[in-house]
């Protein structure tokens, strides 16, 4: 029996949700470009306690529908619908699902937020459909959806190598992070097919990471090319060490305590939106699965 594919709209239901965290890249180096065309890098991916939210009412058929559509993107191309499709056509399953997303993260912002809620997918429907795969296999099915959805599955903050996908983990300091959205779109591709781009940063050992001594070397490129997400960086570089995370547009800057972060919150001029978030050493998606496991 074929999988069909819902995108009908309907309330959100009183089921437990499941959280969908944002990421930062605290910082960005590009190592090299490999003969596929896709570049080497080293990142530290730092999971948040913010993020979007899922929702799955479990059914006894094979249809995955999705109720809350995102504008703009088609249901074949949803991120969660193929995590979905994925991991019941892995398993075997013949089990479906209704879901729910309540979204908050910003579109294309850098901060992940396709991704997470991909891994949320996988992670949360292999324990509510009991398929049993492992942390290592779902990182393996998130890969062939996007570079970004292992981390998000294994679901702690880890220095990444390859495109992304080596992961190791590194513990950091459990800062508060102002993030801030510039309100513009950039495209990935655009970045790293742009002859500009710099593709020989030297390579560093994961303990030899600080924030002072790294960079993002896609940032000087988007600034050039997007004012908007310099005049952020300006701003917010008067107030606490800043950066952009990923390919952007979002850029975030690093305090010790919440109260700081909050206050330079309430002083952001208002054509940008942000949150002050917490950096966890584990995603809130897995201190739930331990709860619920428990």
């Amino acid at each position: 029996m074929a999988t069909e594919i819902s995108t009908a709209r309907q309330p959100l239901p009183q089921h437990r949700s499941w959280p969908s965290p944002a990421k930062l890249n605290l910082f960005l180096h590009i190592t090299g470009r490999r003969a596929d065309g896709y570049h080497n890098l080293q990142s530290l991916f730092q999971m948040l306690d913010y993020g979007d939210h899922l929702q799955f009412e479990i059914t006894g058929d094979s249809q995955i529908d999705l109720q809350t559509p995102v504008a703009g993107v088609a249901s074949q191309d949803n991120l969660i619908i193929k995590a979905a499709l994925a991991l019941q056509s892995y398993t075997g399953s013949t089990k479906g699902c209704r879901i729910w997303l309540n979204k908050r993260l910003p579109m294309g912002g850098g901060l992940g937020g396709g991704s997470s809620n991909a891994a949320t997918a996988l992670v949360a429907l292999n324990h509510l459909w009991q398929t049993g795969l492992s942390l290592d296999k779902l990182a393996e099915l998130g890969l062939a959806l996007g570079a970004d959805v292992p981390v998000f599955v294994q679901g702690r903050t880890a220095f990444a190598t390859g495109v992304g996908e080596q992961l190791h983990p590194a513990p950091q300091p459990e800062h508060w992070y102002l993030v801030v959205n510039p309100g513009v779109q950039i495209s990935t591709q655009s970045i790293f097919t742009h002859a500009d781009l710099p593709r020989n940063t030297v390579p560093i050992r994961w303990h030899e990471y600080h924030f002072d001594t790294s960079r993002n070397d896609c940032q000087e490129l988007v600034c050039r090319y997007h004012g908007e997400v310099a005049k952020l960086l300006h701003w917010l570089l008067e107030y606490a060490p800043s950066r952009m995370t990923g390919t952007g547009a979002c850029v975030f800057a690093v305090f010790p305590d919440k109260d700081h972060a909050e206050s330079v919150l309430r002083a952001l001029p208002e054509q940008w939106q942000g949150f002050v978030a917490q950096g966890v050493n584990q995603s809130p998606l897995h201190s739930q699965l331990e709860t619920r496991n428990g």
